[in-house]
């Protein structure tokens, strides 16, 4: 069936000031390499997220540039809005609501990704976190560790995005990234979290037992971290699909056009339904119906 991709990144033309570090040569991928991509393993719709905190970037992606793609690409593209939550006057009391209404005005669908370099608790994120909830827009997170260039710093075991989920409880966060996919064990450890660990997945993960005791909490299945988090233990990641397939997203955040491998995870879910591991409704949900509630029901 068709998917949706519910997290990727682009640019509009492709210049030697977008080169990524981490994929030396590469720029972000253009429209036109992302569709193509993505005409290879049957996706026809995606969620574009801007990048617009100055963590981890030289060069940001910002909502402007990513309306214009969007604008461009009927039908294919949709789009989450940046906010940072240090936007405007860097205050805990800055009216967010006025920035998130404005895009939401223009079409955006949610908010994302969030990678500012700060802890749940700082009362800048915290006051995101309240317009968000406020303007009833679903917010994707990168979640970081202390040794992390970018994304929401928490500790190990997830306390600030279990207390956020706990005191926004009509937000509909949707959580991502290394540090936050390593909690699927029990074993987790601060060695290993920022990183794709590998070995059974034993008792006690920290993201299946949030997703039980708040339904506010969905996940995006994207990049490295998240095909590892699903495929490192196939027997308890058949498993995990098919009690969570209301609240998981098919996702890549591909960035640079050589981030093939970030393709993969479609392979592996049409082999998990052919097989009979995952059944054909977690399948549908997961690939595109939990994205189209999201981007067509609002």
């Amino acid at each position: 069936m068709k998917k949706i991709c519910m997290h990727v990144h682009s640019c509009l033309e492709s210049n030697d000031l977008m080169t990524r570090p981490d994929y030396p040569g590469e720029t972000f991928a253009t429209p036109k390499q992302l569709r193509t991509m993505f005409s290879e393993i049957n996706v026809d719709k995606a969620v574009l997220m801007p990048l617009v905190s100055p963590e981890g970037m030289h060069c940001l992606i910002t909502n402007e540039e990513t309306m214009k793609i969007v604008r461009a690409n009927r039908g294919f593209f949709y789009w989450f809005m940046g906010i940072d939550p240090r936007f405007d006057k860097n205050s805990p009391v800055t009216d967010l609501s006025h920035f998130i209404n404005h895009y939401k005005s223009l079409g955006a669908k949610g908010i994302g990704e969030v990678t500012a370099r700060l802890p749940f608790s700082d009362p800048r994120m915290q006051n995101l976190f309240r317009h968000a909830q406020k303007c009833e827009m679903p917010m994707t997170i990168h979640i970081a560790s202390k040794t992390d260039p970018y994304g929401i710093e928490d500790d190990l075991g997830l306390p600030g995005l279990e207390n956020t989920l706990k005191n926004y409880p009509d937000l509909h966060i949707i959580g991502h990234s290394a540090s936050f996919w390593s909690e699927i064990s029990g074993n987790d450890s601060e060695e290993i979290r920022s990183s794709y660990p590998k070995g059974p997945v034993t008792a006690g993960g920290r993201i299946s037992e949030l997703m039980r005791k708040y339904p506010n909490l969905y996940a995006d299945i994207s990049a490295g971290s998240g095909y590892n988090a699903i495929t490192r233990d196939s027997a308890f990641g058949y498993g995990f699909l098919e009690e969570f397939q209301d609240r998981l997203y098919y996702a890549t955040d591909i960035c640079a056009p050589k981030q093939y491998e970030f393709l993969k995870l479609s392979a592996y879910l049409d082999d998990a339904v052919r097989n009979g591991r995952i059944s054909r409704t977690a399948y549908k949900k997961i690939c595109r119906g939990n994205a189209l509630k999201v981007l067509e029901e609002q």
